[in-house]
């Protein structure tokens, strides 16, 4: 295993942390600035859009895209593999909820347009697949519902039912919830998991996932709900979405009827390393934040940089984001030379390792600030909340560890 960056590798290392200096870090209080006075909470700053367009320019868009077969897929996105992506998505994590979108890097985007890109027909990918990969809209992914324990996805209730009077069409009937995206007026279609076949011995083949625009009758974007107090306007928003006897064609259905889970599952295995690489960042950022603080801070006679307990705090974070780091360059590695499934064991180490991790070093970060680290002054409060998230996103820690736990004790059955 060889994790040394490439020359393309440095390249765009080297322009995006440019971008991060030049434009994206002076664009964070800008953000909240415009956010106040637009009409809506929701509305997205015009700074925003100017991130996007000279990202663009600078060719940093959509470097996310790895293919279905883990090859760098150069139609969809920049063509590089998920070991040449890692580290440029670690950068975007030091400012999550602003640099992931300029680079038309941002969940839940990414795994719809992976979605798209992998299961869709031509006609869905010209009608959604181009206009989410050219940034011009948003998008949503609605699987999470309130009344059942979602991290069992053959839980889900919403039917997806033929129509019954014959029409050409499916009837979508259910409550989701946390639905990432949804609350934004960008997002201009949902795609969403329900069950057409209930009654199928095969708990697997229970579940569809079909397209439901916006607009849709029936379609009501119900409220938005807090993560930790914070509404998180810069991805969207997380959103309560009723479908009320929503009908949509039948050509919506991507896939075929009961692929909803397998297609669930190779959304979410990029997702979840994805999600680890800008931990990683959003850990790095703590820590340099935290540096700064005990550098200029004094407390009984002495800076806090030379209290004992401070040193210790910040000696733990780098050794613990060295050993994360390896971890996801290794999965990643892995995902490039054997596939998704082959790196199943590895996904699920750092999914459980890193959100946990990276949510102490936060706090430790939160302790040297004093009140200012729980304040809007600075990013850390907002950093937890999303790290602390991130435990329950994509699958609950304790769903990994069952699953990791019954593989390894498989060896010795």
């Amino acid at each position: 295993m060889d994790f040394a960056f490439d020359a393309r590798t440095e390249e765009l290392r080297a322009k995006l942390l440019a971008f991060m200096d030049e434009h994206v870090y002076p664009a964070e209080a800008v953000a909240e600035e415009q956010r106040a006075l637009l009409a809506s909470p929701w509305d997205t700053p015009a700074v925003v859009g100017d991130l996007k367009a000279e990202a663009r320019r600078q060719g940093l868009w959509n470097l996310f895209f790895v293919d279905q077969h883990s090859l760098p897929d150069a139609e969809y996105g920049a063509g590089l593999t998920n070991l040449q992506y890692a580290p440029l998505a670690e950068i975007t994590g030091r400012s999550p909820h602003l640099a992931p979108t300029a680079l038309n890097c941002a969940a839940p985007d990414t795994g719809n347009m992976e979605v798209l890109a992998q299961f869709a027909t031509e006609q869905q990918k010209k009608q959604w697949l181009e206009p989410l990969l050219a940034g011009e809209i948003r998008s949503a992914f609605a699987m999470t519902e309130p009344e059942v324990a979602s991290s069992d996805a053959t839980n889900i209730e919403t039917r997806i039912e033929r129509a019954a009077d014959g029409a050409d069409e499916y009837v979508i009937t259910g409550r989701k919830w946390y639905i990432s995206g949804a609350m934004n007026p960008d997002c201009k279609i949902f795609i969403v998991m329900g069950k057409t076949d209930p009654d199928s011995a095969d708990q697997r083949r229970q579940q569809s996932m079909i397209l439901v625009p916006r607009d849709t009758p029936g379609l009501e974007v119900r409220r938005a709900m807090q993560v930790y107090g914070y509404e998180d306007h810069s991805h969207g928003g997380h959103a309560e979405v009723v479908f009320d006897r929503v009908r949509v064609p039948a050509s919506n259905l991507i896939g075929e009827e009961g692929g909803g889970f397998a297609i669930a599952q190779a959304r979410l295995g990029p997702g979840r390393i994805h999600h680890c690489m800008r931990l990683i960042g959003m850990a790095e950022r703590a820590i340099e934040l935290m540096c700064r603080r005990a550098v200029t801070r004094t407390a009984f006679g002495k800076p806090l940089a030379q209290q004992g307990v401070v040193q210790n705090w910040i000696a733990d974070a780098r050794v613990t984001v060295e050993q994360l780091r390896l971890l996801v360059l290794k999965t990643a590695w892995l995902m490039d030379t054997v596939g998704n499934r082959g790196a199943h064991t590895e996904i699920q180490a750092i999914k459980i390792a890193t959100p946990r991790a990276v949510v102490d070093i936060l706090d430790k970060a939160v302790q040297v600030h004093g009140a200012g680290g729980v304040s809007q002054d600075f990013p850390l409060a907002e950093l937890w909340a999303a790290a602390r998230t991130l435990k329950l996103a994509d699958g609950p820690d304790e769903v990994h560890q069952r699953s990791l736990a019954r593989r390894e004790l498989k060896k010795y059955l």
